[in-house]
Formats: C-alpha cells, sequence, structure tokens
C-alpha cells in the first residue's frame, strides 16, 4: 500500500483541496494521513524535506504534487 500525505493549513483553499484529491485517493491503494500545518507546526520541517513548498500539497512517494495555493510553507513558520 502506498503512503500519501496531504498537508494544508485549514484555508478554504486547503480544505476544499482535501475534499476533492485526498478522500478521491483509493483507500485499497494509499494509505492518506492529512497533516493540518497551522495546528502541528512541529511537523513543518518534514513536509519542507518532502519537497513542499506551499500547502496545499500532496506527497505520494516521495513525489510532491502542489494544488492551488493556499499559503507558502514559509508563511506558516
Amino acid at each position: 500500500m502506498k503512503k500519501a500525505t496531504f498537508y494544508h493549513a485549514g484555508c478554504p483553499v486547503c480544505v476544499t483541496a482535501e475534499q476533492q484529491f485526498a478522500s478521491a485517493l483509493n483507500p485499497k491503494e494509499f494509505r492518506v494521513e492529512v497533516v493540518h500545518l497551522g495546528q502541528q507546526k512541529q511537523r513543518l520541517s518534514e513536509a519542507e524535506r518532502a519537497g513542499v513548498k506551499s500547502v496545499p500539497a500532496l506527497v505520494i512517494d516521495q513525489q510532491v504534487f502542489h494544488i492551488n495555493f493556499g499559503a507558502a510553507l514559509n508563511d506558516l513558520k
């Protein structure tokens, strides 16, 4: 099973992206973890190491998919 991590900041753009993308992944193929960086600031460095530059972003198998633009990662620090 592949792991997918959806990083977001809780903004309206992020919430809509979560509803559209993270929930659309087949649960038989993907284990999806949703990380709210506004509430889990200790995970910002993890997101940076994964290559996330802005949120919302979906990371699957070490590949980052930036979805729309809600906030730059630097703005969340």
